[in-house]
């Protein structure tokens, strides 16, 4: 089974580490269960490379800058490079997906697949996060393709690589005929609000262990406090410093289990928090139990 376990590993702006596949087959296959718990949500994060997910069992909210998705048993979704996106469990689901890299269909980047194809597709905001149907006809077609490919992928078998490729290639060429008059002038469309929220939470995730003013966030993109405000209800539907908030916190339950020689203490500190009972209170408002109860529940059970 060529399949990999789902992990994620970000930098300080969201940018996933980890690569997906290798360099001479730049392709990923996870499945994978969630719940709604805290620890299980897929946090705000991008990669550079292109993902598409399926949902095999259960639900599933899916955000993209601007969008909510709510997607439920035979729905996928197309998730563009380089969109930001997170995901949680409505209250549970089983997925499929896949992670590759536009290399992987277009090959080099003189080639006639990325300069006709693959380079436009990735760069038409309407594909940020495109929705798959198994009741449209076009967009069962790629739903059955994806299917094809993760099966392919599951079995290991010789020559599985050929058949995932071609799979996610047809997927890829079915999108880019569907919207290919959106693909075609979306080069002179612009899109600041995305720019913006890069630039803020890219901030935030630099310094989320300071002290950080609402002034701090919306001087990083270069706009006033109450466009900044605007701007995060726009896109993530939350305020700047609830998401820092949230983001410290899930830095802190992190720190919990891999510093483990770390006192919650120095850990309150370390991820932004002017007391220990001031992180304990707000850990225990997102995880439900106290930061000592969270590591001791983690090791007990592993």
């Amino acid at each position: 089974m060529a399949l990999q376990k789902c992990t994620l590993n970000l930098d300080r702006s969201g940018r996933e580490l980890r690569p997906h596949g290798t360099i001479e087959f730049p392709c990923a296959g996870y499945s994978s269960k969630y719940t709604s718990r805290t620890a299980d949500e897929i946090p705000w994060h991008y990669h550079e490379e292109i993902e598409m997910i399926y949902i095999m069992d259960g639900n599933m909210q899916v955000q993209i800058p601007g969008k909510t998705f709510h997607m439920k048993e035979g729905e996928g979704i197309f998730i563009n490079s380089g969109i930001l996106h997170r995901g949680v469990a409505e209250p549970c689901c089983e997925i499929h997906s896949f992670v590759f890299s536009a290399t992987l269909v277009a090959g080099n980047e003189k080639s006639v697949f990325a300069k006709k194809y693959i380079e436009p597709l990735s760069r038409c905001p309407v594909l940020d996060g495109c929705l798959l149907s198994p009741i449209e006809e076009w967009q069962n077609k790629i739903l059955s393709h994806f299917s094809l490919a993760f099966d392919a992928m599951y079995s290991d078998k010789p020559g599985y690589e050929f058949l995932v490729r071609e799979h996610l290639s047809q997927s890829c060429i079915l999108l880019y005929f569907q919207y290919e008059k959106e693909i075609n002038r979306s080069h002179v469309e612009t899109q600041p609000d995305k720019m913006r929220i890069r630039k803020m939470i890219d901030f935030i995730h630099e310094h989320y262990m300071e002290n950080l003013m609402l002034s701090q966030i919306a001087e990083a993109a270069d706009i006033g406090q109450r466009e900044c405000l605007r701007c995060f209800q726009r896109v993530i539907q939350t305020s700047p410093m609830q998401y820092l908030l949230k983001y410290r916190i899930m830095q802190g339950a992190s720190m919990l289990l891999n510093n483990s020689e770390d006192s919650i203490a120095d850990i309150s500190i370390q991820c932004g928090f002017d007391s220990p009972s001031n992180f304990s209170k707000m850990f225990k408002r997102f995880f439900e139990c106290t930061p000592k109860e969270y590591r001791k529940n983690y090791f007990n059970i592993y």
